[in-house]
Order: C-alpha cells, then structure tokens, then sequence
C-alpha cells in the first residue's frame, strides 16, 4: 500500500517555480529617466506554487505594498470558502525561463502564498509538468509554437 501512496503522490506532486516580478510602472518611469534603475522594485520568489485552480498572479498583500502596486478594482472572487472580495492591482511585471509579461494580480489574504494561475502561465507557454513537478517550457518558435490566432 505505501508504495502505491509514494507513486500516486509522486505523479501528483505539486509545482513549485522561482519567480521574478517587477513593477512594470516602476521600469517606465525609469526608461524615461524620472527614476533609476536601482530605484525600480522587485521581487525575486523561490518557492511559488502552480496552482491551475487559480486564474491569474495572486500575491499577499505584504508583496504588492513592497513592489508598490497600484490599485485597479475591487472584484467578486470565488474561493474554497464561497465569495468574496478581493483587490485587483495592475502592472505586475513577471519573469521566469526566460519568458516575461505584464499583467493584474489579485491580492491574497495575509500570510498565504503567491500563487501562479492559468493566465500568466498560458500567455507565456509555460505547462505545468506534474509528474516531473516542474514547468514545462512550450515552444515559440517554428511550426510548435504555442501562440495561435485562429
């Protein structure tokens, strides 16, 4: 029985990724020389969770305040619990294998985990590879391309 445990948990293991995120508003301001380059905040997450349940980027409110996020919305969120809202911010720049985009970030309860949802990851072609628990890097390039207008 243990060794069927171990197995099933194995091919179900969870995905963890390192993760950049930079204030994009932050860079724009330093491309048009109103800031440095040392004055551009960021944030560099070792252990953050792939969680497919998850739409977009969501982060604790302690990070969005020390990357200085602003607000865009307040929104109606589903959750475990039921419903309830949550804050949206915008301009949360992330970077992971090489990939970057832009995008809204939904702020999580105190002392809970980043998360990476399906949007982000999606839009960089990135899959998350649960039996190897890693992310899976999709190509950009040549007739594979994950990028597809149909």
């Amino acid at each position: 029985m243990t060794s069927i445990l171990n197995l099933s948990e194995k091919i179900m293991g969870k995905v963890h990724t390192k993760l950049t995120i930079i204030n994009r508003a932050d860079q724009i301001l330093a491309e048009n020389n109103i800031i440095t380059e040392a004055e551009i905040r960021s944030i560099t997450i070792d252990q953050v969770l792939v969680d497919t349940g998850a739409t977009t980027l969501c982060l604790p409110p302690e990070i969005i305040t020390k990357l200085g996020l602003k607000l865009l919305k307040e929104v109606n969120v589903s959750t475990a619990t039921g419903i309830g809202k949550a804050r949206i911010f915008q301009d949360a720049k992330i970077s992971l294998f090489g990939r970057e985009g832009t995008f809204e970030c939904l702020e999580l309860p105190g002392g809970r985990d980043t998360l990476l949802g399906v949007i982000p990851l999606e839009m960089l072609g990135l899959e998350p590879d649960l039996k190897n628990q890693t992310l899976k890097v999709l190509p950009s390039e040549s007739v594979d391309t994950y990028l597809t207008i149909l």
